[in-house]
């Protein structure tokens, strides 16, 4: 793939300063939660509860913008956005200064040399001093990934003590959205946790999207996640993984661990007992939700992708401001062009692939909303219509007024309601019979 920055350097400053524009214009505004659907389709048909028309939710949001509203934005319509020089150069990695950010000055960098181990509850350490290495959140608090142990007063949610074992066995990979830390995938690793599961939260900062190459450090990092967790599959039997991504990024991202599994060993595409998918996806390379994507990670909270949209004013939907409209077409003209380059275009559609026709045969479970102003609430239910078509077998929840990758947040009641009812019914279904 061509590299990212020779592709986008004229339009991203471009881009930076409008976000920086809305950043200090517009005033962040104080959002109550929205009240998501009291109810969710707990069986494998699709809550039909859509605030709006599927024909009006495939179209994005970005297309109401038009350039009559950057009148006064001279300087949008006077940027072009260059032909790139494609180059294969990958740059050094560097494994060590991953090491070294895991290690905290108490524990020695020895002890984490195989992070893999540190899940492992016999030969490793107690939790009581592995929790030590939390001081890393606040020394290095963009560490690629960081293990996460089951709390001694984890409540089993099962019951059993068959399930108790197995999900000692057991590691939840937690794949974040675009532009999030580790502090952000902190409140799902805690519920995990709490009911005796070990997580890993693994997260890109968001300069590697940008600088992203083909083979470059990205993908290296996704290998570095995906040999630990290989070695600690193969460190024992019965040891089995659950994913849980967030928006397009994360889901891309397991998609790219699932092609190096199948690469490796197709026999470890067997370990994965079940998916979650939060805000995803949008099976398509398509520009406007990359470029909605990107604009509510540079923006944060002062975008309208982070506000849904309650009962009482569904009739008057909140408009982007100037500068985030500027924003978005200026992204959206960008991917136009980067997401035809032959380099993106066939890495995409081998990711794709994948995770449209060669998914893992483990249970799915998609948590989505109708006001998700990033990944249409269509795109989610025609992805999830055709994976039943392959034989998967598929849950799915509209939370219908909560904004992307908010649904926690916002309902945190129904979203560990979903997750309890799924894990126990298919991820946990095996010793729950055997012990009944």
């Amino acid at each position: 793939m061509g590299s990212f920055p020779g592709i986008i350097q004229r339009p991203l400053v471009a881009a930076a300063a409008v976000a920086a524009a809305s950043v200090t214009v517009d005033l962040p505004e104080k959002f109550s939660p929205s009240r998501a659907s009291e109810t969710c389709s707990t069986s494998h048909q699709l809550d039909s509860r859509a605030s709006a028309p599927a024909s009006e939710l495939r179209t994005s949001w970005v297309t109401h913008i038009t350039d009559s509203k950057l009148a006064n934005l001279f300087f949008v319509t006077r940027i072009r956005v260059p032909l790139p020089e494609i180059s294969h150069r990958v740059p050094y990695f560097r494994q060590s200064l991953i090491v070294n950010s895991l290690c905290p000055n108490a524990v020695p960098c020895s002890a984490l040399l195989s992070p893999y181990r540190s899940a492992e509850l016999v030969k490793g350490p107690k939790p009581s001093e592995f929790s030590s290495s939390a001081s890393t959140s606040r020394s290095n608090p963009d560490v690629l990934y960081r293990w996460h142990l089951p709390e001694p007063s984890a409540v089993d949610i099962s019951g059993s003590e068959d399930c108790s074992k197995l999900k000692h066995r057991m590691v939840v990979v937690l794949l974040g959205w675009l532009g999030a830390k580790q502090k952000h995938l902190k409140k799902y690793a805690e519920w995990y946790t709490s009911k005796g599961f070990n997580v890993i939260t693994f997260t890109f900062p968001i300069s590697e999207i940008l600088s992203y190459q083909v083979g470059g450090k990205a993908e290296q990092d996704v290998g570095l996640l995906v040999k630990h967790l290989v070695e600690w599959l193969e460190d024992e039997d019965g040891r089995n993984l659950v994913f849980h991504t967030f928006s397009n990024t994360g889901w891309l991202t397991y998609g790219a661990i699932l092609e190096k599994l199948q690469q490796q060993d197709p026999v470890l595409m067997g370990k994965i007992k079940g998916c979650v998918v939060d805000s995803a996806p949008v099976a398509a390379p398509d520009p406007q939700v990359w470029a909605s994507g990107f604009s509510a990670a540079f923006l944060k909270k002062q975008s309208v992708a982070t506000k849904g949209i309650s009962r009482s004013t569904e009739k008057e939907e909140t408009k982007p401001a100037l500068t985030e409209s500027a924003l978005l077409l200026i992204l959206e003209k960008l991917f136009e062009v980067v997401l035809k380059l032959p380099t993106v275009n066939r890495r995409l559609s081998d990711v794709l692939d994948v995770l449209s026709s060669r998914p893992p045969s483990c249970p799915q479970l998609y948590i989505y909303s109708s006001a998700d102003r990033v990944i249409p609430a269509d795109y989610v239910e025609s992805f999830i219509e055709e994976q039943k078509r392959l034989g998967v077998e598929v849950r799915a929840c509209n939370f219908v007024s909560t904004p992307h990758v908010d649904h926690f947040r916002n309902d945190p009641k129904l979203y560990t309601t979903q997750l309890t009812h799924f894990l126990e019914d298919y991820v946990l279904a095996g010793c729950r019979r055997a012990s009944s």
